[in-house]
C-alpha cells in the first residue's frame, strides 16, 4: 500500500484540523477537509532525522549553519532555477510573520496595500491589524477560471499604493501565474513604486504542464523590490513544526526586514527540530513530493468528474497547483450562510468557506484533497447525496 493511501487516526493529536471541529463547526459529525495541511505522513527521511534528534535529548539553541542554508539554496536553485545566496535569508515561524514584519518595515499606518481576491484569510487580517487599507484587485473569474484585472491593478496602484501582497501561487483559486503575468504585475510594481510582497508557501506545489517561476527571479531589478516568502510547511506537511524564510537580495531592504523583525524580538531563529525537518526535506523529500504531486492532482480529477457527473451544480475551477480545490456552488442558489450550514448539516463535511477569502468567494467552497483517497470518495459521496436532496426538496 502506498503511504498516500493509508488512512491515519489523527484524533487526540492536538490537531487543528481534527480536534476543533465542535469549535469550527458546531458538530463533530462531520469529515475534516479543510485547514490546509496533510493526513498523510511526512517524508521518512524527515521523520528519522526527528527521532534521531529527539533520541539525543538535549534541546539546546539551535544555530542554522551552512548545512541547513545550503540545503535551501540548492532547492530553490534545483526546484524553480533560481540561484539565491545565503546571506539573502531570513528565518521565521510563517510566512505570515513574515508579511507582518515586512509590511511594519515598508509602510506606515493608513498605507495602501493591494490583494488580489478572492484571497488566503490572513492577508486581510494582517493589513487590518496594522492599521492599513485594503485594496482590491479582484481577479476575472469566466468559464471556471482566473485571470488578472491588469487596467484596474494599475488604476489602482496609480492611487498610491505602497505594497502589493502577491499569492504565487493562488491559494484558493489554483493558479500558477505565467511568467507574462508575473512580468507585467512586478512591472506595474516598479512603475508605481509599490514594494512587492511575494507570498510562495505552495512553490512547490505545481501540477503537470506548469512552472513556478519566482517572481524575483525575472529580473535584478524585481528583485531588489521584492520580498519572496517560502517553507517546506506546504510541500513537505510540516506546518506544526514552524519553519519559513524570507529572500531579499537587496542589501538594504534586508536590512530594514531585519529591524521589524528585532523590534518584535525574533531573532532570525528558528526551533532545533524546525532545522532538522527542513533539511532533511530539502535534501532527501523529492520522491515523496513526486508522488505526493501525482495524488494530488489524480483527486483533484476525480473530485471534478464525479460532481461533473453526479452534481452538476457544483463547478470546480481549473487548477494548476496547490492541494485546495476551489468550487463553485452558485447554481444552487445559497446564501453564504446558508451555503456552509448546507454542507456541515446537510454534506456532514468541514470544508472552508468561500466568504472567508472575501466577498468574491461567498458562492464558493474550499476541499483541502490532501488525504487518501477514501477520505476523497467519501467526502464526495456525502456532497454528492446532499446535492440530490437539495434537487428534490
Amino acid at each position: 500500500m502506498s503511504i498516500f493511501e493509508e488512512v491515519h487516526d489523527r484524533k487526540q493529536t492536538k490537531s487543528m484540523k481534527w480536534d476543533m471541529l465542535q469549535m469550527k463547526f458546531q458538530s463533530e459529525d462531520v469529515l475534516p477537509m479543510w485547514v490546509a495541511d496533510m493526513d498523510f505522513k511526512a517524508p521518512e527521511a524527515v521523520n528519522q532525522a526527528l527521532i534521531k534528534r529527539a533520541e539525543h535529548g538535549i534541546y539546546g539553541y539551535t544555530v542554522i549553519d551552512e548545512d541547513v542554508t545550503s540545503s535551501i539554496t540548492d532547492w530553490v536553485k534545483n526546484r524553480h532555477g533560481w540561484a539565491i545566496q545565503a546571506d539573502w535569508l531570513n528565518y521565521s515561524p510563517g510566512v505570515i510573520n513574515t508579511l507582518h514584519m515586512a509590511l511594519q518595515a515598508f509602510t506606515e499606518p493608513g498605507d495602501k496595500v493591494m490583494i488580489q481576491t478572492p484571497v488566503y484569510t490572513p492577508f486581510y487580517n494582517i493589513i487590518n491589524v496594522l492599521d492599513r487599507e485594503i485594496v482590491k484587485n479582484p481577479l476575472v473569474y469566466q468559464d471556471n477560471y482566473y485571470t488578472i484585472d491588469f487596467e484596474d491593478m494599475e488604476n489602482k496602484l496609480a492611487g498610491g499604493v505602497k505594497a502589493f501582497i502577491l499569492c504565487s501561487p493562488h491559494n484558493p483559486v489554483g493558479r500558477v501565474w505565467t511568467e507574462e503575468e508575473l512580468r507585467k504585475m512586478a512591472e506595474l510594481c516598479l512603475q508605481y513604486d509599490a514594494m512587492i510582497f511575494s507570498d510562495e508557501i505552495h512553490a512547490d506545489l505545481v501540477f503537470k504542464g506548469h512552472k513556478h517561476l519566482p517572481i524575483a527571479s525575472l529580473s535584478e531589478e524585481i528583485a531588489d523590490q521584492t520580498i519572496t516568502c517560502m517553507a517546506p510547511s506546504k510541500t513537505f506537511n510540516l506546518a506544526g513544526l514552524q519553519a519559513s524564510y524570507a529572500i531579499t537580495s537587496n542589501k538594504q531592504n534586508k536590512q530594514k526586514l531585519e529591524k521589524a523583525f528585532l523590534r518584535q524580538g525574533l531573532n532570525n531563529s528558528l526551533n532545533g527540530m524546525a532545522v532538522t525537518a527542513m533539511e532533511a526535506a530539502y535534501r532527501h523529500g523529492e520522491p515523496w513530493l513526486e508522488e505526493l504531486l501525482e495524488v494530488v492532482q489524480s483527486h483533484t480529477a476525480y473530485i471534478k468528474e464525479r460532481f461533473a457527473a453526479e452534481a452538476p451544480e457544483l463547478k470546480v475551477t481549473k487548477s494548476e497547483g496547490t492541494y485546495l480545490v476551489w468550487v463553485d456552488c452558485s447554481e444552487l442558489n445559497m446564501d453564504k450562510k446558508e451555503l456552509n450550514r448546507f454542507m456541515i448539516d446537510t454534506g456532514r463535511v468541514g470544508l472552508n468557506a468561500g466568504q472567508d477569502y472575501g466577498d468574491e468567494g461567498d458562492a464558493f467552497m474550499r476541499i483541502n484533497v490532501a488525504c487518501p483517497r477514501a477520505t476523497i470518495e467519501e467526502g464526495v459521496k456525502r456532497i454528492i447525496h446532499a446535492v440530490e436532496s437539495w434537487r428534490n426538496s
